[in-house]
């Protein structure tokens, strides 16, 4: 099975404005992303897709893999189909360029789930530990059926917890996704879903038409970059990790 790791990247972010080439620490948001998704060693290729060239020269320059978006588009996904439209592979992995301490096992755990012939495409969850950040919007919340699979993303607080004589174990939503490149080219052909376009989570489109997404769940913690002070708690995340010789 060729699999490859596919990192679209947005220069002009709404909420973080240019995020992705702000430093932490030695080296860009960007760059700890693609770096640390090469050292995991899994995929026969690693890329950047990119609308710009600053981050384009911001990759290659440093010895990576870069792709430049020929059209615009609204979501990574549809960025990364065009890119991979004519490429000989049968798994890619969608990697979000804000995520720079993406880890190891959350990607084999992706792979893994496409040992099941039946899986087009999965994403990754990770327990909620801190429960006040639940109603933030910026922490998309999923929840999923007895075999793992998704019922609903939603920004909103799901499930609602109505019996307070149980406590549900609330799932964040981690923007890693892997897709069948079958299914990765049907979902560019679909219009974006209602669901879709109110909470601007694009992977609904896939339950919107059918598809449940395998969800594979991880303890990793890590900081994603959507707001300014994101970045503050990534450089402190960042140093914890130095300081533990990771």
């Amino acid at each position: 099975m060729r699999s490859i790791a596919m990192i679209p990247a947005r220069y002009a972010a709404t909420r973080f404005p240019y995020k992705l080439m702000q430093r932490l620490g030695d080296k860009t948001v960007i760059r700890h992303t693609y770096d640390n998704t090469v050292a995991s060693g899994l995929f026969d290729e690693v890329f950047v897709v990119t609308d710009h060239e600053i981050i384009y020269d911001e990759i290659t320059n440093n010895g990576g893999k870069a792709i430049m978006s020929i059209k615009t588009h609204e979501s990574g996904s549809d960025r990364i189909a065009e890119a991979v439209e004519h490429m000989d592979v049968d798994v890619i992995l969608n990697v979000q360029g804000d995520e720079p301490f993406i880890d190891t096992s959350s990607l084999t755990k992706l792979l893994h789930a496409f040992n099941d012939e039946k899986v087009q495409v999965a994403s990754v969850m990770k327990p909620f530990t801190d429960l006040s950040l639940l109603s933030n919007s910026n922490f998309v919340k999923v929840v999923v059926d007895k075999n793992m699979e998704s019922l609903l993303f939603s920004r909103s607080v799901i499930p609602f917890h109505r019996d307070q004589d149980i406590q549900p174990t609330y799932y964040e939503h981690i923007g890693v996704y892997a897709f069948r490149k079958a299914a990765l080219l049907q979902f560019t052909k679909w219009e974006m879903t209602p669901l879709e376009t109110i909470e601007k989570i694009e992977c609904l489109r896939y339950l919107e038409n059918g598809i449940k997404l395998k969800m594979v769940i991880t303890d990793h913690g890590g900081v994603k970059i959507d707001v300014p002070e994101d970045l503050e708690k990534a450089e402190k995340y960042l140093l914890d990790l130095l300081d533990a010789g990771c």
